[in-house]
């Protein structure tokens, strides 16, 4: 029975990815390239929810994007402090999520990160709704470079890199 109900999820999921890829004009339209940029910048990273990182972190915005054949994260490499709040979007493409590498982050670090509703160490849940967030909290994490990636769409290549600075 746990078997079924795990080939039927793993369906679903991989049903969704080659689903969106047949609706790309409309996903193009939904992700300009120009959208993440100011949202990346973040002066709005210091509005009263900003503070929601424990320490008076700034909040930055990522999208996660289908983009002709092409999924990624925009941007794909983003400077945070320790004590930031990252929102990922789920804009085109879906499902997504967040997901680091242990071995890619520094020593240390696995205890200063939160992700919500985690699928494994280190993974958020899947976001499937359009517009869907998933908010991944750093609380005093080490300086250093964590690597990252989208669980069902890593062998096309969507990876990416936050610097905690």
């Amino acid at each position: 029975m746990r078997m079924i109900s795990m080939v039927a999820g793993l369906t679903l999921v991989l049903a969704a990815c080659g689903g969106d890829q047949k609706t790309g004009d409309q996903q193009g339209t939904t992700a300009a390239p120009e959208q993440p940029a100011p949202a990346a910048d973040a002066p709005a990273g210091e509005a009263p929810g900003a503070g929601a990182a424990g320490g008076g972190g700034k909040t930055h915005d990522v999208n996660m994007v289908l983009e002709g054949s092409s999924y990624k994260y925009v941007p794909d490499q983003l400077t945070v402090g320790s004590n930031d709040v990252i929102r990922y979007h789920n804009k085109s493409g879906g499902p997504h999520n967040v997901a680091f590498w242990t071995d890619s982050i520094p020593k240390g670090a696995e205890s200063a990160i939160t992700v919500p509703e985690p699928m494994a160490p280190l993974s958020s849940k899947l976001v499937v709704a359009p517009d869907e967030v998933i908010e991944v909290k750093l609380n005093n994490a080490p300086k250093g470079e964590y690597k990252y990636y989208c669980t069902p769409h890593l062998a096309l290549g969507m990876k990416a890199r936050l610097t905690v600075q």
